[in-house]
């Protein structure tokens, strides 16, 4: 079932790139996946989303080569737990630029209700979503943390299409 208008053959590149990344719900999926949240029930969970709409967006974000499938083992029976493609990867710097623009423009209704990007290499908070501006390094998935304050004490490193939750070997 179509969640909207089909825009993947427009002519506009914007277009058919927010055909994939344009709908908020398929955005907070990516967040979750390279917060190495990557599991059906603990995404659920986090984004008090209905099954429905978590799983029409799994199944899209799926079906456009951002993630993909991983079975494992929960003790009891092989499972599915979703995790990032280099495509997927690719779009780091939209979410960045998301929650750059989102902490530069946008009242937070707590003190708590703060994101920040974070270059993990030099340590400090950058306001570009595609590199560091304390260093010039060039932000990447291996080297950049996000901090939410709501979820941690600490800057998370993010997920890769290479590793698991957190950075751990996939």
């Amino acid at each position: 079932m179509a969640l909207r208008s089909d825009w993947s053959q427009r002519t506009c590149s914007m277009a058919r790139g927010l055909d994939i990344l344009g709908d908020p719900w398929s955005m907070l999926v990516l967040r979750e996946v390279f917060f190495g949240n990557g599991r059906f029930e603990a995404m659920k969970n986090r984004l008090g989303a209905a099954d429905s709409v978590l799983t029409n967006r799994l199944a899209s974000l799926v079906r456009s080569g951002l993630l993909t499938r991983q079975p494992y083992d929960d003790g009891g029976r092989t499972r599915q737990e979703y995790v990032l493609t280099a495509k997927g990867e690719d779009a780091l710097p939209v979410l960045n630029a998301v929650v750059i623009w989102a902490e530069k423009h946008l009242p937070a209704p707590s003190a708590q209700a703060h994101m920040f990007v974070i270059h993990s290499t030099c340590g400090e908070r950058t306001s570009s979503a595609d590199s560091c501006t304390a260093c010039g390094e060039p932000l990447t998935a291996d080297n950049t943390s996000w901090h939410s304050l709501t979820r941690t004490a600490e800057p998370v490193p993010l997920a890769t299409a290479r590793t698991g939750k957190n950075g751990a070997a996939a």
